[in-house]
């Protein structure tokens, strides 16, 4: 993936505003039940991240714990949903893609949970796809 000077984004109502400055180690379509829920579409792009990559600049997300391992951030405000760590990848944060200011200027390199797609949802961007999440730690 190409390297990137710093991307920034944030909530709808502007409450909540983050920054990284390196580039994300993944960037996929999550096609997850919980991750189509929780975000209201048929699917939800994910920038996988170190944790400490991430800096708030404005306001803190709210967390509600998703699943035993899970937790997800959102604003507190409008809703947007921004955030997702899991115990089972200590040290890695996923940022909604959908929430930066320049979604453009990443590419998102897989597809995920592809089996719970919605298949109605037609993928001819050739990326790879996965039965699973395939995040491995980042170092």
């Amino acid at each position: 993936m190409a390297t990137i000077e710093k991307l920034e984004g944030g909530c709808l109502c502007g409450a909540v505003r983050y920054r990284f400055e390196n580039s994300p180690q993944y960037v996929g379509h999550c096609h997850c039940s919980m991750c189509r829920r929780a975000g209201g579409a048929a699917m939800v792009t994910w920038a996988t991240l170190r944790e400490a990559d991430v800096a708030m600049l404005a306001g803190e997300p709210r967390w509600y714990r998703s699943s035993d391992h899970a937790r997800r951030g959102f604003c507190p405000t409008c809703g947007t949903p921004l955030f997702f760590v899991s115990t089972r990848y200590p040290g890695v944060i996923d940022v909604t893609v959908g929430s930066l200011d320049r979604p453009e200027r990443v590419q998102p390199d897989r597809h995920v949970y592809e089996p719970d797609r919605i298949p109605w949802v037609i993928m001819t961007d050739g990326l790879p796809r996965h039965r699973e999440g395939s995040h491995s730690p980042l170092m």
